[in-house]
């Protein structure tokens, strides 16, 4: 039996809540990949969502990212001055107006375009709005230039953050596979989210890379005020830097809480191990759990 009560989700410590989930459900004709979730989300908190392979995890993505219509279910997202009901949204609009940004499994950078040209493209809505939708674009209207420099600004600040401003003329997919996994997460972060979504940014990358992610990643939880939505098999990148954590399994939620709580919690051991909690863990599971009892929360992975 679950340590925690799972039937209500549970308000991260301290957060204002950013995005409030209740009930969803996804069906694919008889397959049910989402069943009954409910969570919550805290601004300027990093919560994980974890769990084996096929958990449902990245539906949940493409629920709130307008990809996938849910079944049933309320999402909801506040902002101090507004609030979005995302299940009622286009996916476009969930992007441009609730200021979602997304990153995937599976890298989607623009490879012939150079790595600068990455992050301007992705401030597209604001230099089109500048233009007046070309026409000021064309005649150089000084608000266009003002925006095209405040863009070319912006992605300058986002190369340094990542350390690719010495790559910023070269194409992006002549980058290093690391080097194009943060060029990802600084173009969504070029959109000016609210929300920011990772699906598993850390896979691939060898752990001085992971290690430079989850510093990434709590500069831009700390210093741009943002909630980050993770979903990551590394533990130790998990482990280090959520603030809350919620574990899902077969579609359904089995553990939420704290790193802590959630770490020992017999449905999340069981989730992993199987019925019989006195089997061997796989060596790869069994090496990123202890390597995250080993390394407090917050610190170094």
């Amino acid at each position: 039996m679950s340590m925690i009560d799972i039937d209500a989700p549970v308000v991260p410590s301290g957060a204002a809540p950013l995005l409030t989930v209740e009930h969803l459900t996804m069906r694919f004709g008889g397959l049910v990949a989402i069943d009954d979730l409910s969570m919550v989300a805290g601004h300027k908190e990093i919560t994980a969502i974890i769990g084996p392979n096929g958990a449902g995890k990245t539906t949940v993505f493409n629920c709130l990212t307008g990809f996938y219509k849910p079944t049933i279910g309320r999402l909801t997202l506040l902002q101090p001055e507004n609030q979005f009901l995302l299940e009622q949204m286009e996916g476009f609009r969930i992007a441009q107006q609730a200021r979602i940004a997304r990153t995937f499994q599976n890298i989607r950078l623009f490879p012939a375009m150079s790595v600068l040209e990455n992050l301007v493209v992705a401030q597209h809505n604001k230099l089109m709005k500048a233009s007046g939708y070309t026409v000021l674009g064309l005649f150089g209207w000084v608000s266009y230039q003002h925006a095209e420099r405040d863009a070319i600004e912006l992605a300058r600040y986002w190369l340094d953050r990542t350390g690719l401003t010495d790559r910023a003329d070269d194409n992006a997919g002549s980058l290093p596979y690391g080097a194009q996994r943060r060029l990802e997460i600084a173009r969504a972060m070029c959109t000016e989210p609210v929300l920011l979504c990772l699906d598993e940014p850390a896979a691939g990358l060898n752990p001085r890379e992971s290690h430079d992610l989850n510093e990434l990643l709590l500069y831009i939880r700390d210093q741009h005020e943002i909630g980050i939505l993770l979903i990551e098999h590394d533990m130790s990148v998990v482990m280090g830097i959520s603030d809350h954590i919620i574990v899902l399994d077969y579609g359904k939620k089995i553990s939420d809480g704290t790193p802590e709580a959630v770490r020992s919690d017999p449905a999340v051991i069981r989730a992993y191990l199987g019925e019989e909690e006195d089997e061997e863990l796989p060596p790869e599971v069994a090496a990123d759990i202890e390597a995250s009892r080993q390394d407090p929360p917050g610190g170094e992975a």
